[in-house]
């Protein structure tokens, strides 16, 4: 080690021997580039220890060379832990460019390692070995390491320069300390991960094959959740691990993985069951273990079920009849099945009874078998299989009239399964549901016949020649076990299939929809009038200020007689407040009270005020208006008048004021009533989740509520950080947030990306405390709130850092300020033509590819950097989305004719089409035929061909059905 400065090298070697010789060890010439990666950490860990000493570093170098027996016992443990701690989240790196755990000869002061040394030990076991390679590693060391004692204070010294302690749970340390610096390794730990439960397939080959990811990426994302990293997070910070992956492909495989882990639960759950009342037997086992799905897990396990009277294959058994079924296949020559008959014995009394027995047996083996089942469903595959739907007997003459109509597509339905649409599927379930239709699953006569073929003569052909009635027993037991228990299973697996498939695509398009809607481009900057329609009780108004204030609330009778009247009112509000525009919730009354303000409007009433009004959707705010947020909120205000509120606030800040509503009342989903509750409630609150983490919040202005749906907070933590805000001023950095109650380094890890701090406003607030005696004094008496008292941090931690109003992650700060230095920019210029016209010159000259490399940095890490540096103060990514749809007149549904050209605004989407309000009181449909890539707009970037929620479109009407109140429009073009 004669490379190595002399202190680095007697502070490397006080850790421990595994120390100063494993990272050579794992670095010798002999071992795969596998190995190599999987230390990187390692190394980073130890060059963590060689900053300037501190205090008590002397004495630890001052280490006698002997040690006993039990010390260096005691060694090894530690050593062993310390292990752990790196081992899991690293692995190899299969492309070269991805370098990102070396950090540079300037930045460590160090010089690499020779060949020579990398070979002074010999490899002794294989990479996976984790623990017994540390142990023979330790043996072969040549030199003593320090004693126990020093290990100890050497594990404290390092915990207070970097984020982690051997001393704490490995998961734990881990947690906080993979991928420091935003440089995250290409794959955390090869493709072979150890579940809880283990099975007869791989974990990751299955997620892999169910989502069509790669591989080494789905065996990224099984580690990053279990290590509690958010959606939001892993999209945004994580992109090179995840291969640039999007929310709503992370948020398919984490729900994949948890059916995958469910079914693996629930099957080691039946293997204890069936073992501890003596039912196991070997083949069981292994086909409990092949099972992928909960409906082969069914198919498997219910005959054993407690309660269950027994299959007949089961009661053929308990009569002994087993050895003769096996016979037959195996060794028909000797077999006699009139030695079985026992005339006093129900199901052995003559031999058409014993035959049925084993036939019963023959056909349970057929049914359980894996190869079997493979084949009949690769057949199946191959064959034209269809879903046919029919008007139900019984729903026909005594069923709503009503509730039948709306079914009429589906009296005579059929279609191929692969063909066929999921909102066809959620409807046939619906009917089905309703009893008012009948469905079922058609396979061909051909595709039974191709099975019984194969299985009497290639897959349970008997090992020796069958005389005739033996044989007629062979072709009888198989298509016996196609019959009563193949097909069904086909029917079933299919039917749970397609349903399973039509509920996941209706969550995500509901998703899709609520995150259209929760990003749209807020209105800044305008004093609103809201107005919650009604007839007998009046239409509510409220008036809100630019910033959200309540500057009066009024209650007005424009449907009952004193419509003139109440116009006086409203236009002396309008004038007192300067409010020129009015937003109507899209209730009862609506079209009414549209009619009136348009008709107003016409006539130049409310002059010199050039009033517009827009409709906007009230789906939640009545629930939201008597909810216990809205009291807290709005304590001394009727809940009438409260909704009236909410439905200005959503036009001022769609996000702000939509995430107080619980989600799937905000109605824009597909079949919503009909889907897994579980599964739609987790991936809205996902979706609200992700909307509100990437436009990021205000941390010292922002609600409690918004708080609670940032990556990484709850409702508690939340509470926590307003309470801090509340008692100790506002937030000056995102370190301060290490102070709150209950943020540990993972939650702080999460959300710090997503917290903006407005510059303006912390360096006025830290100009006024430096005017007072004794500045900072209130900031220097903050500590981490709970029952131990944390020591006062120094004023120069509380000082403003301009990149904590960007989305770079502070994990990524030190890179950051090498870019700067490396362009030549100051951080008080981030967002300002300046910086964007130095990283444009910067990015021409070396390309983003050759930044990263200089900075050893990645691309995507890089790219998010130079977002942060170039945006501008206040930059919201909803700007790109669309805003509401302002009006001024009105349109009747009878003024509608075929070929009328219209704008409107996209109301909601699904698979079948978009509904469009085109401002008739009724959305029209444009079908999803007519909706194709060269009518959409090239300007946006599009996760998918559709429209979503909120868009503005040029529609032609193609037909109307005044009977029926619908509309079918043709689109134009995406305005």
């Amino acid at each position: 080690m004669s490379s190595l400065p002399r202190r680095v090298k007697s502070e490397a070697k006080s850790l421990t021997s595994e120390d100063d010789e494993l990272p050579s060890f794992l670095n010798s010439s002999s071992e795969s580039e596998e190995e190599e990666e999987e230390w990187e950490p390692k190394s980073k860990i130890a060059k963590g220890a060689r900053l300037p000493p501190l205090k008590n570093e002397a004495k630890t170098r001052k280490v006698p060379a002997q040690r006993s027996a039990v010390a260096r016992k005691r060694v090894k443990k530690v050593a062993i832990k310390e292990e752990m701690d790196v081992s899991l989240p690293i692995a190899p790196a299969e492309d070269n460019t991805m370098q990102l755990l070396k950090l540079k000869e300037e930045d460590v002061g160090t010089k690499p390692r020779s060949s020579n040394q990398n070979q002074e030990v010999p490899r002794k076991m294989k990479i996976n070995a984790f623990q017994r390679k540390n142990i023979k590693n330790l043996e072969s060391d040549e030199k003593p390491s320090t004693s126990v004692p020093v290990v100890g204070n050497q594990v404290k010294q390092e915990k207070s320069e970097k984020d982690f302690a051997f001393d704490e749970p490995p998961f734990k340390k881990i947690k906080s300390t993979t991928c420091p610096e935003g440089k995250p390794v290409k794959n955390l730990g090869g493709n072979k991960i150890k579940e809880e439960f283990e099975m007869n397939w791989d974990i990751v080959q299955a997620l892999s094959e169910i989502t069509n990811v790669e591989t080494w990426v789905c065996a990224n994302l099984i580690r990053l959740f279990q290590e509690e990293n958010t959606i939001p997070f892993i999209a945004r910070y994580r992109k090179e691990l995840i291969n640039n992956l999007e929310a709503d492909a992370l948020r398919e495989v984490q729900q994949a993985l948890e059916e995958l882990r469910t079914v693996a639960k629930k099957t080691h759950t039946m293997i204890q069951k069936l073992k501890k009342e003596g039912k196991l037997s070997g083949c069981l086992l292994t086909a409990l273990l092949n099972c992928r799905t909960l409906e082969e897990l069914d198919h498997v396990s219910a005959p054993y079920k407690t309660g269950s009277k027994g299959t007949k294959a089961q009661r053929a058994k308990q009569l002994g009849l087993e050895p003769a079924a096996l016979s037959l296949l195996q060794n028909p020559m000797e077999l006699n099945l009139f030695s079985y008959i026992r005339p006093t014995t129900k199901g052995l009394s003559n031999i058409k009874e014993v035959e049925a027995g084993v036939q019963h047996i023959l056909a349970d083996i057929f049914a359980k078998d894996k190869d079997t089942l493979d084949f009949i469903r690769k057949l199946c595959q191959q064959r034209y299989i269809c879903i046919q739907s029919a008007l139900a007997k019984v729903s026909s003459k005594s069923g709503n009239e009503k509730d039948i109509d709306k079914f009429q597509l589906y009296h005579e339905f059929s279609c191929n399964i692969k063909n066929i649409q999921h909102h066809q599927i959620l409807a046939i379930n619906r009917g089905e549901n309703l009893k008012i239709l009948t469905v079922k699953v058609n396979i061909p006569d051909a595709v039974k016949n191709e099975f019984c073929w194969w299985c009497v003569n290639e897959r349970w052909r008997p090992k020796q020649f069958l005389n005739q009635e033996l044989m007629r027993i062979l072709r009888n037991s198989v298509e016996d076990a196609y019959k009563r228990l193949i097909y069904p299973l086909l029917c079933r697996e299919f039917r749970s299939k397609l349903t399973s498939d039509a509920e996941k695509e209706s969550v995500m398009m509901f998703g899709r929809n609520l995150r259209q809607l929760l990003l749209t481009s807020p209105v800044r900057g305008r004093t609103l009038m809201g107005v919650d329609p009604g007839y007998k009780h009046g239409c509510k108004l409220a008036i809100i200020s630019p910033t959200s204030q309540i500057l009066h609330t009024d209650v007005v009778y424009l449907h009952s007689g004193q419509g003139f009247r109440e116009a006086e009112k409203i236009k002396r509000l309008l004038l007192q407040y300067n409010c020129s525009t009015v937003v109507i919730g899209n209730g009862t009354a609506c079209r009414e009270t549209e009619a009136y303000f348009a008709d107003l409007i016409m006539k130049k009433y409310f002059a010199p005020l050039d009033v517009v009004y827009c409709i906007v959707s009230e789906s939640g705010a009545s629930i939201y208006s008597v909810s216990p947020e809205a009291s807290k909120e709005m304590p001394d205000l009727d809940p009438n008048l409260r909704s009236a509120v909410s439905i200005a606030r959503r036009v001022q800040d769609p996000l702000a004021e939509l995430v107080k509503i619980e989600p799937k009342h905000i109605g824009v989903g597909m079949y919503q009533h009909d889907v897994s509750q579980t599964l739609l409630k987790a991936t809205l609150d996902s979706v609200v989740e992700e909307c509100v983490s990437f436009v990021g919040v205000d941390i010292n202005i922002c609600s409690e509520i918004l708080l609670r749906h940032i990556a990484g907070l709850n409702a508690n933590r939340a509470k926590n950080i307003i309470e801090w805000r509340e008692k100790n001023g506002p937030f000056i950095n995102r370190e301060q947030l290490k102070e709150v109650k209950g943020l540990g380094p993972k939650s702080f890890q999460q959300c710090a990306g997503f917290i903006r701090f407005n510059q303006e406003y912390i360096k006025n607030f830290c100009s006024n405390k430096k005017t007072e005696p004794g500045s900072y004094a209130l900031l220097a008496k903050v500590g981490v709130q709970g029952k131990k008292k944390s020591k006062p941090t120094p004023c120069a931690s509380r000082q403003p850092n301009p990149l904590d109003q960007t989305c770079i992650h502070p994990e990524s700060y030190n890179i950051a300020m090498r870019f700067l230095s490396f362009i030549g920019g100051n951080a008080n210029d981030i967002g300002k033509s300046d910086m964007q016209q130095k990283v444009n010159a910067v990015i021409q000259k070396e390309g983003l590819e050759g930044t990263a490399k200089r900075l050893n940095t990645t691309v995507h890490t890089l790219q998010l950097i130079i977002d942060g540096l170039t945006q501008p103060e206040g930059f919201d990514i909803r700007t790109d989305f669309d805003k509401p749809d302002f009006k001024r007149s009105i349109v009747c549904f009878e003024d509608l004719s075929v070929g009328t050209v219209l704008t409107g605004k996209v109301e909601n989407a699904t698979p079948f089409g978009v509904f469009v309000d085109v401002g008739v009181g009724k959305a029209g449909l444009i079908p999803v035929r007519n909706i194709t890539e060269a009518k959409l707009s090239k300007v946006k970037k599009r996760r998918s061909l559709g429209l979503g929620p909120g868009e503005r479109v040029e529609v032609k009407v193609l037909n109307v059905d005044i009977p029926r109140l619908r509309i079918t429009l043709d689109l134009i073009r995406v305005l």
